[in-house]
């Protein structure tokens, strides 16, 4: 994938990325407290794990996926990985359409939060068909648009506290966050996609799929 990003942008991000992956673990573990939205979710005590042990698992390995070394160097820990990203996004995404039906900070949070659960699934779902049809051009494009959602795992991290640091009422800041962590992120990268950064063929790349199959 060509990129105009500077590796700061690219391995900042995936830095970050890690950082929330393992942070976000606790709810696994049960370490540490839950934040009182998050536990009135009715649905927290059945979802939150798989929630946050599936969505942990695709926000690390999707910043290892859109290595472009990691591609070239080594495709079968590409392929391999990539499998587990996909199952993490579809457990993330449907564990998300659940948990967005027993937020306790009403409709509009609630609709963001589904929404982008319902895209997460379907851009990760494009992904993997292109994929299994070895169009890699479109695979790449796609596995784009289902990070950048996945991502939103980071960015809800950055404007939790900076909502709370400028003063914002909470419940007012938390339905605005349900659409802004994700949406930008999904302009970013259709923008990207657009505008010079658009996964090319990469026709090593696709002998290797096709061998594989």
């Amino acid at each position: 994938m060509r990129t105009n990003n500077p590796w700061p942008v690219r391995y900042g991000g995936a830095l970050l990325a890690v950082c929330v992956g393992v942070f976000s673990c606790r709810y696994i573990a049960k370490v540490g407290p839950v934040p009182p939205n998050v536990l009135a979710n009715r649905f927290f005590d059945h979802w939150i794990v798989v929630h946050a042990g599936a969505a942990s698992t695709a926000l690390i390995l999707g910043a290892l996926q859109l290595s472009g070394v990691v591609r070239q160097r080594w495709p079968g820990l590409h392929r391999a990985s990539g499998r587990l990203y996909v199952a993490g996004c579809i457990a993330g995404g449907v564990s998300a359409l659940v948990l967005s039906a027993g937020i306790s900070t009403g409709p509009v949070a609630a609709s963001g939060f589904g929404a982008l659960g319902a895209l997460w699934l379907y851009a990760t779902t494009q992904g993997w068909r292109s994929a299994r049809a070895r169009d890699v051009s479109r695979h790449r494009a796609w596995m784009i648009r289902s990070y950048a959602l996945t991502f939103a795992a980071v960015t809800l991290r950055i404007y939790l506290p900076l909502s709370q640091v400028t003063g914002f009422d909470f419940a007012i800041a938390y339905r605005c966050i349900a659409w802004l962590s994700w949406v930008p992120n999904l302009v970013i990268a259709e923008v990207c996609l657009r505008q010079g950064a658009r996964p090319l063929p990469d026709p090593r790349h696709d002998a290797l799929h096709r061998g594989h199959e």
